[in-house]
């Protein structure tokens, strides 16, 4: 019994020791940064050779319903490629929040950049069926998505990185 107790209290002063060393980090908030990519709504179709059509009135309707998706969640940025389509899905959600539509050209950006400079916010998307899977690939490094149906104005992409490391879902918005 005797050998115990000088054993308990050798046990108690090291564990002591160990739980007080200076170097010891306090832990930080996360890092989080939420990216929503959606693709443009409905657009007109009457004209084949117009290479930058509006939104036909269920394009419109659609616009006006992501809007109201996006209502309830604190958006920091909204991007768009310079399109009329794709300008005219952000728009509704734009002057909801009060925020002004940022233009990016999806051949020229810097994913690493684009991350860099939205780090910790929450950043809306709109592109299109061959941008927008592609943009979320790189976001989430690594090629998991496939081109969108050009029927599919519905998808929405969440990426939400939390110190790094990226986690991702595809929902229907139908």
């Amino acid at each position: 019994m005797r050998t115990i107790k000088p054993l308990i209290a050798l046990a108690i002063i090291l564990v002591g020791s160990i739980g007080c060393k200076k170097d010891t980090k306090i832990a930080e908030d996360p890092i989080i940064s939420t990216f929503y990519f959606i693709r443009h709504a409905e657009k007109d179709r009457t004209d084949p050779e117009n290479r930058d059509p509006e939104l036909n009135q269920n394009g419109l309707d659609r616009a006006i319903r992501w809007a109201e998706v996006f209502d309830p969640i604190p958006l920091d940025k909204v991007y768009s490629t310079n399109y009329e389509r794709t300008s005219m899905t952000a728009a509704p959600i734009s002057i909801k929040k009060d925020i002004d539509i940022e233009y990016y050209d999806p051949r020229a950006i810097d994913m690493e950049e684009f991350k860099l400079v939205n780090e910790g916010k929450n950043v809306l998307v709109v592109g299109h069926s061959n941008t927008t899977p592609v943009m979320v690939n790189k976001v989430i490094g690594m090629e998991k998505y496939d081109q969108m149906d050009d029927t599919d104005n519905s998808s929405l992409f969440i990426v939400r990185i939390i110190d790094g490391v990226p986690t991702d879902i595809r929902l229907k918005m139908d």
